[in-house]
This record gives C-alpha cells, sequence and structure tokens, in this order.
C-alpha cells in the first residue's frame, strides 16, 4: 500500500487522460448500477436515485465514445497489415480487430443520435443489436490474441532457458524473467476481463440472440462492475510497470 500522495497521484495521473477517465466512469456507472438492483427492494429511492447517476455516467461515456473515430481510424493506418507482429496469426486477429473496432464507432454514433432524435432510423433495435455484435466480436479477437501472443511468449521463454549463459547474461535474463512475468500476470488478468466483457456484450443482445435477456439485471451489474475494476487495475499496474 502507497502512502496517500503516492495514491492521489495515480488517481490524478489516471483521470488526466481520456482512457483513464472512462476507466473511472465506467466503474462508477456498473458499481452504481449494482447498489441500485441490489437495493431496489429495500431502499427504493436510494436506489431510484442510484439508477439515474449510473445512467447519467453511461450517456456521459456514450457521449464522449463521438470522438473516438478519427483517433480509432489512426490507429488501424498505423497498424497496416500487422507486419510487426511476431507471427501471421496475430498480424490477421490484429487487422480484424481494427476493422470490428473501426466499423463498431459509426454504428454506436448512430444510436446515439438515433437516441436522442437527432437521427431518425427505421429500426433502432436493429442497430443496438449491431453495435453488440461488434462489440462481443471485438472482445472474442482481443481474448483469441493475447492468448495466442501468451503462447509465443512461452515459446520464446523455453528456447532461452535452454541456452547456455554466461553469468552477466544469467543476470539479464533473471531480470527480464520478473518482467516478464509481470506482463504474463497482465495478459492473464486481460484474457479474465474479455471473458466478462463477451458474456455481458452478449446479454445486451435482444432475446433469442445467444444468451441475450437470460442473465438477470443483478449479475450483469456485476460482470460489468468486475470487468471495469480489473480495467482499472490493468491501467495502473501498466503505468507501474512502464515507471519501473
Amino acid at each position: 500500500m502507497g502512502t496517500f500522495e503516492e495514491i492521489l497521484d495515480e488517481i490524478c495521473e489516471m483521470l488526466s487522460c481520456y482512457s483513464g477517465r472512462d476507466k473511472v466512469i465506467r466503474t462508477l456507472c456498473y458499481a452504481a448500477k449494482l447498489a441500485s438492483v441490489m437495493n431496489a427492494e429495500k431502499h427504493p429511492d436510494a436506489a431510484n436515485k442510484l439508477k439515474i447517476f449510473s445512467s447519467k455516467m453511461s450517456q456521459t461515456r456514450a457521449t464522449l465514445r463521438l470522438f473516438d473515430d478519427l483517433p480509432m481510424l489512426q490507429c488501424t493506418l498505423q497498424y497496416g497489415w500487422g507486419k510487426h507482429e511476431p507471427d501471421r496469426t496475430l498480424s490477421v486477429i490484429g487487422v480484424l480487430s481494427n476493422i470490428f473496432d473501426t466499423i463498431y464507432y459509426p454504428i454506436d454514433k448512430i444510436c446515439w443520435l438515433a437516441e436522442y432524435k437527432l437521427l431518425h432510423v427505421e429500426n433502432p433495435t436493429l442497430w443496438d443489436t449491431l453495435s453488440s455484435l461488434f462489440w462481443l466480436m471485438s472482445n472474442y479477437l482481443s481474448l483469441i490474441k493475447t492468448w495466442r501472443f501468451m503462447q509465443l511468449t512461452q515459446n520464446h521463454k523455453k528456447c532461452l532457458s535452454n541456452g547456455h549463459s554466461s553469468s552477466a547474461e544469467k543476470e539479464v535474463k533473471i531480470a527480464f524473467s520478473k518482467v516478464q512475468a509481470q506482463k504474463e500476470f497482465l495478459q492473464k488478468i486481460s484474457m479474465i476481463r474479455n471473458c466478462i466483457d463477451i458474456i455481458h456484450a452478449g446479454s445486451t443482445l435482444p432475446k433469442g440472440l445467444l444468451w441475450g435477456g437470460k442473465i438477470p439485471a443483478w449479475q450483469v451489474a456485476f460482470i460489468g462492475t468486475l470487468s471495469s475494476l480489473l480495467g482499472m487495475y490493468q491501467f495502473l499496474a501498466k503505468r507501474r510497470l512502464a515507471k519501473s
């Protein structure tokens, strides 16, 4: 546990950038939603206030996503065909993931405009369904990509451990292995979070499509909160790892 100043610095650092702020807002959104569902019967007034707060946080995130199109397009163009990836499988997954994410944002924008009656669409539910499907596929591809990258990392570690090294090289390998162990732990956290988000995305689909509508509201709020907390942990852990 760090000092108060260190904790304050980390919180401010998270709130000073878009990615960190989005994670904080997402956590507040789902935590309030979970608290609202759990207190609906015993404390209806408090539950209603928490529901309103959760809704406003969700609307805030949706509004901020309106500006994500160009950064996503830039990321896609810079990634290109993924020639920098260690193998072809990762390149293919990376390209597909960028395509899904790039298409997702215009769909999300249409959903936002339709929700506030700024754009007339014949079937708003269809656009909401498409948004959920693209979100689902994006998380699935991210899960497969992380799993494949971990496979390659394990193969690389085996090659390093089999070779003969001098004492100096052994010290470098030990230092490298410590950093690599931290990265692998974060990758495992990422895979767990992807699995949770896949369940979450599927639950937002209409009834009859995958497991849409089959998960109780409190469970949806719980997995949303858990995913958000893991996202905050990843953000802070990556910053600490980069500094070290």
